[in-house]
């Protein structure tokens, strides 16, 4: 069941699912990705019943601007830090005083943020679908911008563009919120601010993608990291990879709250 909690004047949607084991249960929190939702990143693809099915409890929630969480149109409501800022407040709303987190793409940018701003709050860290490129780019994204603005999709010429557009459509999101997310969405992170996040890591990024970048350099920044690929998979297909699943379950078993 979804629920909702206020945090800076925003309606934010989320979901709490406590496996069968218990309330005790380790709490992992996922952060999705740039037009998507907790339901579309996490729910469809299996994700939450894997991790319920393997002891743990489960926390997700629609980023501002994205699935059922309030929209705003100011690109200065949709930084790292501020959305960061949201999933540090659910976690404190719910009494969670430390959780493994697990960002995919935008979430995982999210993530990192929220490791440098919150430590005592992140336990262990899983950046899926974003490498290098959390520290270098991902390349040119105002056409992305400019896609989800336009009136006539036939029009879009860019090709990631027109990836962006049609997922977008596909999950119903609202591209106004969307354009605004992405003009502020992406600050970088420098090769010291990486070096400064401790927590035990991974990094897995499809071996197709070519949006995220090198999970091995990302890692290679940072004291406790360990790089995965996944094998074949572009960056929308790796989310839901039976073998980064697997690999997931295997990096939390070692490193139990």
């Amino acid at each position: 069941m979804t629920t909702f909690f206020n945090h800076e004047g925003l309606d934010l949607a989320y979901v709490d699912r406590a496996p069968d084991s218990g309330s005790k249960a380790d709490p992992i929190l996922l952060i999705h990705g740039f037009a998507s939702s907790l339901q579309v990143n996490w729910i469809s693809p299996g994700w939450a019943k894997t991790l319920n099915d393997a002891g743990y409890r489960v926390i997700a929630f629609d980023n501002r601007g994205h699935g059922r969480s309030s929209k705003s149109y100011e690109p200065a409501d949709y930084t790292p830090e501020k959305m960061a800022g949201d999933a540090a407040a659910l976690l404190r709303h719910l009494g969670i005083r430390r959780a493994h987190v697990m960002g995919y793409s935008m979430g995982a940018r999210i993530s990192a943020f929220l490791a440098l701003a919150e430590p005592a709050l992140v336990a262990t860290l899983v950046f899926g679908g974003l490498g290098i490129g959390m520290v270098d780019g991902v390349g040119d994204w105002d056409p992305i911008a400019e896609a989800l603005s336009a009136p006539d999709p036939a029009l879009i010429t860019h090709a990631r563009g027109k990836t962006f557009r049609m997922f977008a459509d596909q999950t119903k999101s609202d591209r106004r919120a969307l354009a605004a997310c992405i003009m502020t969405s992406r600050t970088l992170l420098s090769e010291d601010e990486m070096a400064r996040i401790a927590q035990p890591t991974l990094v897995a990024v499809g071996t197709k993608d070519d949006i995220g970048g090198s999970a091995a350099e990302l890692a290679a920044l940072m004291p406790n990291a360990a790089a995965f690929e996944i094998e074949g998979r572009d960056h929308m297909l790796s989310v839901g990879d039976r073998t980064f699943k697997k690999r997931v379950l295997e990096f939390l078993s070692a490193h139990p709250l």
